[in-house]
């Protein structure tokens, strides 16, 4: 995999993609070429405020390698780093460093990808299942996304959307505190647990699992992958903490 660089790039274009969490689209660099799952470390310059955390984050690009732009979502916690890029005016400079990690796809399309996102960790998947639609990946891809409510989801309706165009790509969102929603949901409710894996999925030895979401996610996910008899070798995480 090629060596991160670092690149100067422009803000383009920034959305709401559910309550608290927000899309930002920025420029593609020139020569700037990544595999999906990888993130970014994005350095604000010359921020109008700072605080003691900085003024770099590192954001999972969600876009797929094909896409024009590149795109970051992130939870809108009240830093100054989030404030700035809220209020940041079209074109704004930023520089990028990257693309980082190794959270991608397996390249063995006969093991299915088990993908268990919670809240801001669907950020990788989406990625990942925006490009095996575009390149038709022969993959088996099973996405499980679990959130509060329908109204915390980023991406639903894309996903339910690739869902229908690639034949290989199942897609399982799950609510867990529908009673705080007012919107109405008829898919699974509950945290992701072994009884849902059961009912979506084969066989749940065989798969690799990718684990993205809060730190205690990840670690609960682990706990009940092995306790299913999971093979630690087929699990893969990445933690979202403070996002």
């Amino acid at each position: 995999m090629a060596a991160s660089t670092t690149f100067t790039s422009k803000l383009k274009e920034k959305e709401v993609l559910a309550e608290g969490t927000m899309g930002f689209y920025f420029a593609k660099p020139a020569g700037f070429q990544f595999k999906p799952g990888q993130y970014l470390d994005i350095t604000l310059v010359d921020p109008p405020e700072t605080d003691a955390e900085g003024n770099i984050r590192s954001l999972s690009i969600a876009s797929a390698p094909e896409d024009e732009r590149l795109l970051v979502a992130t939870r809108m916690r009240d830093s100054a780093f989030k404030r700035v890029l809220r209020m940041a005016p079209f074109d704004t400079e930023v520089r990028l460093e990257g693309p980082l990690g190794s959270f991608t796809l397996h390249n063995n399309s006969a093991k299915p990808a088990v993908f268990l996102a919670g809240g801001i960790g669907i950020t990788p998947f989406s990625s990942i299942v925006r490009h095996a639609a575009h390149v038709k990946l022969p993959h088996k891809l099973y996405l499980f996304y679990s959130n509060r409510r329908p109204e915390d989801a980023a991406f639903v309706p894309i996903l339910q959307g690739l869902e229908k165009e690639n034949p290989n790509f199942k897609f399982i969102p799950s609510m867990s505190e529908m009673s705080k929603s007012v919107q109405t949901w008829n898919g699974e409710s509950g945290f992701i647990n072994r009884d849902m894996l059961a009912r979506h999925l084969p066989n749940l030895q065989g798969p690799i699992y990718y684990i993205a979401g809060p730190p205690a996610m990840v670690a609960a996910m682990r706990q009940m992958l092995n306790a299913a008899g999971v093979d630690e070798d087929d699990l893969r995480t990445e933690e979202f903490a403070g996002y």
